[in-house]
């Protein structure tokens, strides 16, 4: 306890009041051999003057102190020194040492002892104003014409003239006075007490300098003397002179390099990092403190800006891959749409230099959505953690840059921090690095944000947040230095915030000045920061002027020979830029090692035991949910009958994935239980809180783990942290489920710029499986349609050209596709494309319309006979009844997808025509089943042609399925349309409208008239 409260509780009195006394006075007590009971009051008011005017045992006290001050406690040092010196000139030594407490002066103790009390404690909240808002009038901006916290307001209480002191009572003729320090400061260093101006120039150096520190808003006491120990504490930011020529030669690579790329392509844009070059050995320091610590792989993520300069020095790819990318004249040497250099990503493993340990950087490609990468690294990162038992983040972390106006702009930002600290979220802590331009494209942050800082969100999970001169080279160093060790020790996010400037505008051929004239003027006038960190480092003698100057030229010497080699076409490989390799799963020339598909179906007992166990509790005395116990007991109905649900379906496929060691990963809104209450992946027990049974994780011996786990109310951050967790391994099941189909639309950024052209832009192989709950079942236009027809849209196969039927045609189809869609309408199938996905020979995102109402439909059921050995996925199914044994009789061929088959066969029943209308279901719609569609086309040649669908006409399938069916047929059959007619809304919110709308279309399906000699 501080020795200061110790005062503070005698003056209070009472219980506290007396053992605070015999605490801190114990020492003095046992010397003058005083009674401690003498100490003690039974009166509730304050005990200092009683204890004055009725007991000599302060003045007992006083004479020891005036023999020698160390006769007594620090505390009853300082506090008889005070009283001393507030005695009128010469009256200490004037009057009797007792009468300093009795007569004259006795009958003012009490006020006295309540002044130095308050004077006390006014500085301790001077010290803390300090600590809380001492970063408002730090100076940050190197131009020095704007507040980084967008206000020129000094807070009242921050002492920054005498004038001010005023405010905590105090005046100029207290500066030079000593007061105790509180324990929650670390200024004083050796010392307990300090004058008090001492103390505001020792906080000043600390919080107003060219760091400003937030952190006070952290709930954790200890968290929150850390941070202080390692800013106030006096002297703590020194570097050796090797740690300065280090930061040099970092910096020097850093600026030469942009100096390089502007003389070489001065007409390219490149998003160089002038104006933030010391963004460079921060990163490096960050890395360095981190490998120091033990670990051996850092996962980045950054946007444009300085990218390339990130990529040359600090994941250190060779310059000559990077200048070959200026040149127009160069081809990729793959296939694919390529992308823009400042997007590109890379992996790459190297030696760090300042440990002597090897190191994995991987910066990860990024589209121009600036944030969007956030979540992706965090999965990857997690995913490297999971596979190599990394149970504490101990050997890999992530690293995220960001621009100033971005990550106070953009919502991902703040859904990726929400996941920092949830359990199957975690990457246990992550540095960010915020690069402060102090603008956006052109816009001013005063009308781009309404937080003070750029970086205020991250307050929202206690991330302190360290401020710094970009200008200032050193306090750089020493924030990221402080943030590496931060993470190590806390495993929390924290945050850099470099506030800097933009010495181009947006980029090399932007003209700034029309939209920030006062800004660009100062820019213009503005010193390199390389100027001014090697002037100081000659001027200090650390380096001489032949030093620096033989370092600037080695550097440029580098970067024109690299441009000589960069003109060899042979190095212009995009597999170069991969960021998520795979070397073991594709061969050396990054092609599927074999172009088949064996079968996915499962032997008898496999399915036996999958089932028993999806039936039971694996557990014993485990209590479970009535409900749960009669879902469970219905399975094992299934399982005795050899029969599978939707819910069983999915059992079976996940089930004996894990058997052949794939990790299973679902994700999403209440996937443990399933939105629709059906899956029950994890059991609750009824009677002990938080004991819960995962019935999946005990089917096997040696299994591999089966991970289900409800996420954070995001979509847009959990599909994109699982997307990350799939590039990292391509033997797993890497599933995220929407609560409901259209909630993907929320995650619209991270489907369009990753998932649907990942691979041709970054040759990025990815696996993940997207489940969306789809079907009209008039619940509304929110919770009815998954927008089929917009993943159909960005799906690449030529509608107009009916391929070569020849080889494994569904294997190369599959290959040369960018995704897969599929409308799966029975659980056998739903468990093959989920078996396939892993034994195809490449990885494709899998995207797979799954049921609602289906999932408890009595029809919609499978046999085990359906998963036997040698079974395999079904793209299409044909009509099994009357219809295909008598293909002369049929009159109409409906080709439907999903639930509205098990309507239309209903409806084909009610009617009676099995012998007339055959029904043929498309469970794979993308690529399109080309070769099966011309099949059935042939076998009822006589027939009309119909696609059926429950969405409206705008929507669904119908525009993609219309002219690859016209080429199947060689435009000489025409294909009807049915189903619900064009509209703005994906469903109507009436019941009755909706099942109006169902009946009109089930007729027009089934009139068999209302067809002829019309046109489509």
């Amino acid at each position: 306890m501080s020795q200061f409260r110790v005062l503070v509780g005698v003056l209070r009195g009472g219980r506290a009041g007396r053992s605070q006394l015999q605490r801190g006075c114990g020492g003095a007590l046992a010397r003058l051999r005083v009674d401690p009971s003498r100490s003690c009051s039974s009166r509730t008011e304050p005990l200092l003057p009683a204890v004055v005017s009725s007991s000599n045992y302060v003045e007992e006290m006083y004479f020891a102190w005036l023999e020698d001050h160390k006769n007594v406690h620090e505390s009853w040092d300082g506090f008889f020194r005070n009283i001393q010196a507030s005695s009128p000139s010469g009256e200490a030594d004037e009057t009797p040492p007792s009468a300093l407490l009795q007569g004259r002066v006795l009958s003012h103790s009490p006020d006295l002892a309540q002044k130095v009390v308050e004077d006390h404690l006014a500085v301790h909240s001077l010290i803390r104003a300090y600590q809380i808002r001492g970063h408002h009038v730090a100076q940050l901006d190197p131009l020095g014409i704007l507040d980084a916290d967008l206000d020129s307001f000094v807070p009242s209480d921050l002492i920054t003239t005498i004038d001010k002191l005023g405010f905590y009572g105090l005046d100029e003729s207290d500066l030079d006075r000593s007061f105790q320090l509180p324990p929650t400061s670390f200024i004083g260093g050796q010392h307990t007490t300090l004058p008090l101006k001492e103390i505001i120039r020792r906080l000043e150096t600390s919080y107003c300098g060219h760091i400003g520190v937030e952190f006070m808003f952290i709930n954790n006491v200890d968290q929150c003397q850390w941070i202080r120990q390692r800013f106030e504490t006096p002297g703590i930011m020194q570097f050796t002179n090797a740690e300065k020529r280090t930061l040099l030669a970092r910096l020097i690579r850093s600026t030469r390099f942009e100096d390089f790329l502007a003389r070489k392509w001065s007409s390219e844009k490149r998003f160089g990092l002038e104006g933030c070059e010391v963004l460079i050995p921060a990163l490096k320091t960050i890395i360095d403190t981190s490998s120091a610590a033990g670990i051996d792989s850092v996962i980045m993520g950054m946007p444009h800006r300085g990218r390339l300069n990130v990529l040359a020095n600090v994941i250190r790819k060779d310059l000559d891959q990077i200048f070959c990318q200026f040149d127009p004249k160069l081809e990729a040497a793959d296939e694919g749409s390529g992308d823009v250099k400042y997007h590109l990503g890379m992996c790459h493993e190297r030696i760090n230099r300042g440990t002597d340990k090897s190191i994995t950087l991987s910066l990860m490609a990024n589209p121009s959505h600036l944030e969007a990468v956030d979540p992706v690294v965090q999965g990857k990162t997690k995913a490297e953690q999971f596979y190599r038992g990394d149970t504490q983040g101990k050997k890999v972390m992530s690293i995220l840059m960001h621009g100033d106006a971005a990550f106070a702009g953009q919502g991902i930002v703040y859904e990726t921090f929400h996941l920092s600290e949830l359990p199957s979220y975690t990457t246990y802590g992550t540095i960010h690095v915020v690069v402060n331009n102090q603008i956006g494209f052109t816009t001013d942050p005063r009308v781009a944000r309404s937080s003070p800082y750029p970086t205020d969100v991250a307050r929202v999970v206690n991330a302190p947040i360290f401020h710094a001169n970009a200008d200032d080279p050193e306090a750089v160093m020493y924030v990221c230095r402080v943030a590496a060790e931060w993470r190590t020790t806390f495993n929390k996010d924290v945050v850099i915030d470099l506030v800097c400037y933009r010495r181009f505008g947006h980029n090399e051929m932007d003209e700034p000045m029309f939209t920030q004239p006062l800004m660009y003027k100062q820019i213009r006038r503005q010193e390199h920061v390389l100027k001014k960190y090697s002037d100081k480092l000659i001027a200090d003698g650390v380096v001489t002027l032949q030093e620096f100057e033989e370092e600037v030229a080695k550097y440029d010497k580098i970067c024109e020979e690299a441009y000589t080699s960069s003109k060899d076409e042979k190095i212009m490989h995009i597999r170069h830029w991969l960021d998520s390799p795979w070397p073991d799963f594709f061969t050396a020339d990054g092609e599927p090692k074999s172009m088949s598909s064996p079968p996915t179906g499962l032997e008898e007992e496999v399915l036996q035991h999958i089932g028993q166990t999806a039936s039971s509790v694996p557990l014993e005395d485990f209590k479970i949910h009535p409900g749960v116990s009669r879902i469970l007991r219905g399975r094992a109905d299934l399982v005795k009958n050899r029969l599978m649900d939707w819910a069983l379906g999915e059992y079976m496929a996940f089930g004996s994935l894990l058997k052949e060691g794939i990790h299973v990963r679902l994700s999403g809104q209440d996937v443990e239980r399933g939105t629709f209450s059906h899956r029950h992946h994890i059991l609750h027990d009824q009677e002990v809180d938080k004991r819960t049974c995962v019935p999946m994780n005990h089917l096997w011996a040696n299994q591999a783990p089966y991970t289900v786990c409800n996420s954070s109310l995001s979509e847009y951050g959990v599909l994109g942290f699982e997307l990350g967790f799939a590039m990292a391994n391509p033997n797993a099941l890497i599933l995220w489920e929407a609560q409901f189909g259209d909630f993907h639309n929320t995650a619209q950024c991270i489907i369009d710029q990753f998932i649907s052209s990942g691979q041709a832009k970054w040759v990025r192989n990815n696996g993940i499986v997207l489940l969306l709950p789809h079907g009209m079942e008039g619940m509304g236009p929110e919770h009815s349609s998954a927008r089929p027809e917009r993943f159909l849209q960005m799906s690449k196969d030529d509608p107009d050209h009916f391929p070569e039927l020849s080889g494994d045609f569904e294997v190369k189809q599959l290959h040369d596709c960018n995704w897969i869609v599929v409308n799966c309408s029975t659980p056998a199938n739903f468990c093959h494309v989920l078996r396939r996905q892993i034994l195809l020979p490449f990885r494709k995102p899998l995207i797979i319309f799954t049921p609602k109402s289906l999932l408890r439909h009595p029809d919609a059921r499978s046999s085990f006979d359906d998963l036997a050995e040698g079974t395999r996925f079904k793209r299409l199914i044909p009509d099994n009844g009357p219809a295909s044994q008598s293909p002369g009789h049929v009159k109409r061929v409906i080709f439907c997808t999903g639930k509205v088959f098990y309507e239309l066969v209903k409806e084909r029943k009610q009617q009676g025509l099995e012998r007339n209308v055959a029904i043929v279901r498309l469970e794979q719609i993308s690529p399109f089943p080309f070769d099966l569609v011309k099949e059935e086309v042939e076998k009822y040649t006589d027939a009309e042609l119909v696609w059926c669908q429950e969405e409206h006409k705008n929507m669904g399938y119908y525009d993609y399925v219309r002219p690859r069916f016209l080429t199947v047929v060689a435009n000489r059959r025409p294909i009807w349309y049915v189903g619900r007619d064009p509209a703005a809304a994906p469903a109507t919110g009436n019941k009755s409208t909706h099942f109006t709308e169902l009946k009109r279309f089930m007729d027009a399906a089934f009139n068999l008239n209302n067809f002829q000699n019309k046109n489509i």
